[in-house]
């Protein structure tokens, strides 16, 4: 029944989901005039507000484009691919690539969601040099294990109001991770979600002859050998000493931040810990920069399209769409149906604001009083908003830039498959919320 599902599913995609630069414009044209229309913001005010937060993102931005470029260079390195390799070998068929594909990247965007995003897309090339499988599904497999990140060991909500001193620590306290990350009822959710997820990619697997495959041989990044060395530089390029002596203190400092100072695991930490591993498993400068070149080839989508969702944030914030919307639909929540409505409100917000951590501060304002009105679960609730900033990401392009990057398709290719995970995960996340 899903392949059936999914194949007309996939067909309406191809045809009618524009490339994400399209989608970013449409969104913002849709955020602008939904702020002068709904929140009667004059034209001219909109105009400053998109204006003046188009380069809100800035930091964040280098931040994914160096999640995607330092995560391929370490999983290009000799000893992470021989791994990758290793365990690619363990498929032998399609829809077991298809679920193994899928598990590796659940559990990858449950420890850390940049990682999950770069191991998934790197894992799903690598089975594709191994197996014959529909390249599309693949992909949308890697990206679809995304959907578990915020109820994992990132997630930025549950993070945030475990934090002393978070903003809104005066009206909640400080609610730690017993009650978010490790409560029965979001273990549960992680659970079906891990079990539920591989199962339904595995049955949208296309017919051999509806499949779409990919040469294997457009998949080789392996670096061209290196010849006969003659000039100093080039000495110093293929030095492994010198690599040593940077990447070493690197994972020195890692060591220093975890184990003595008890530090946490954020994006910036990934980002470093990503690089100086490389550093070290490239052994040479000169195969790391081999491995950046086809490595930054990727992130134009990343540079052009971020700034436009800053701008698109701000025109929801500061104009009051954002709250408006989350405040009409809990409107009409009670206190066991809060968790719910919260989940489908933080799921259309998330398509104009793709940030947990942003979206968190537009919905808090509205979600806590309504839910210390209702008597509701604070801490449910708040799960609840996390849960549906990751359940649309299966519908908005923005956090599949790095995968499609790496994998070398476009968001058309493999969206139809995650609209289908996006009707499933939607009805399993709702009920754990609500009854579990």
């Amino acid at each position: 029944m899903l392949k059936l599902i999914s194949k007309p599913a996939v067909k309406l995609v191809e045809r009618y989901l524009p490339d994400p630069y399209i989608f970013v414009l449409l969104l913002t044209l849709i955020a602008a005039v939904a702020a002068i229309a709904v929140e009667r913001q004059t034209p001219l005010a909109v105009l400053r507000m998109w204006g003046d937060g188009f380069w809100g993102l800035l930091t964040f931005s280098m931040q994914m484009l160096l999640v995607l470029v330092t995560g391929f260079m370490l999983a290009s390195s000799p000893p992470v691919k021989r791994i990758l390799q290793k365990i690619a070998g363990t498929a032998k068929s399609p829809g077991g690539a298809i679920i193994l594909v899928t598990l590796v990247s659940l559990a990858a965007s449950w420890i850390n969601w940049g990682f999950g995003l770069v191991v998934g897309a790197l894992f799903a090339k690598e089975l594709a040099r191994l197996i014959k499988v529909d390249y599309r599904l693949l992909v949308a497999s890697a990206y679809s294990g995304f959907v578990v990140w915020h109820g994992g060991l990132a997630g930025s909500v549950p993070l945030t109001i475990a934090t002393e001193g978070h903003f809104s620590a005066d009206q909640i306290g400080v609610i730690g991770t017993g009650s978010t990350i490790f409560a029965f009822f979001n273990l549960a959710i992680v659970i079906c979600l891990f079990i539920a997820v591989p199962l339904v990619n595995r049955m949208m697997l296309p017919d051999e002859k509806d499949s779409v495959y990919v040469d294997p041989k457009l998949l080789d990044d392996e670096p061209e050998p290196v010849g006969r060395i003659t000039r100093p530089a080039e000495k110093l390029e293929n030095s492994m000493p010198l690599a040593l002596l940077v990447g070493v203190p690197g994972l020195l400092f890692l060591l220093d931040h975890f184990l003595l100072r008890g530090g946490s695991l954020n994006l910036n930490v990934v980002n470093f810990m990503f690089l100086f591993l490389a550093i070290v498993l490239h052994r040479t400068p000169r195969n790391l920069l081999t491995s950046l070149n086809e490595a930054i080839k990727g992130g134009a989508g990343i540079v052009i399209q971020f700034p436009f969702y800053a701008g698109i944030m701000a025109i929801m914030v500061q104009s009051g769409l954002a709250q408006s919307m989350s405040e009409w639909l809990v409107s009409f929540a009670t206190a066991n149906s809060l968790p719910f409505w919260s989940f489908i409100s933080a799921g259309i917000v998330n398509l104009f604001v793709p940030s947990g951590g942003g979206q968190w501060a537009v919905q808090a304002p509205v979600m806590l009083p309504a839910a210390e009105a209702l008597g509701a679960d604070i801490a449910r609730v708040a799960m609840a908003v996390a849960w549906g900033d990751a359940w649309t990401n299966l519908l908005q392009p923005f956090w599949a830039l790095p995968v499609l990057a790496i994998a070398g398709l476009k968001a058309k290719d493999i969206m139809g498959f995650c609209l289908i995970q996006l009707l499933i995960t939607g009805i399993i996340i709702s009920v754990g919320l609500v009854w579990f």
